[in-house]
């Protein structure tokens, strides 16, 4: 079955869109993440959706999952080398999104934006 795009983002859009995605790769762009870690990053994301998200990354074959064998395992995961060409478009989202979080505050929207200190990690 031959797959058509009409324009190149439909590709990007079908392996990094949807809501949690983006939001994954972006923590991910700083270095590997246990899942337990990702999940308090992305506190509003269920277990579920995360390994699910995870899974299509994977197959996908922008993030890699490594499974450390001791007690408990440990599990993390990081960027692919292919995933890492993402990070120009990644990082150009993030930014573009503090500039309009700016722009909402400055026209009187009560909005937070947590910078990546505020995020617990342990």
């Amino acid at each position: 079955m031959q797959k058509t795009y009409n324009i190149g983002v439909e590709a990007t859009m079908e392996v990094i869109g949807g809501k949690w995605k983006p939001i994954i790769l972006c923590h991910l762009r700083h270095g590997a993440l246990r899942t337990s870690e990702l999940r308090r990053a992305i506190p509003n994301i269920t277990q579920k959706m995360l390994t699910q998200q995870l899974r299509e990354l994977q197959e996908d074959q922008i993030v890699h999952r490594e499974v450390y064998s001791q007690i408990p395992p440990r599990v993390e995961y990081s960027l692919t080398d292919y995933g890492e060409s993402l990070s120009v478009v990644l990082n150009q989202l993030c930014v573009w999104g503090e500039k309009h979080i700016e722009m909402k505050q400055e026209q009187g929207e009560n909005i937070n934006l947590l910078n990546k200190d505020d995020v617990p990690t342990a």
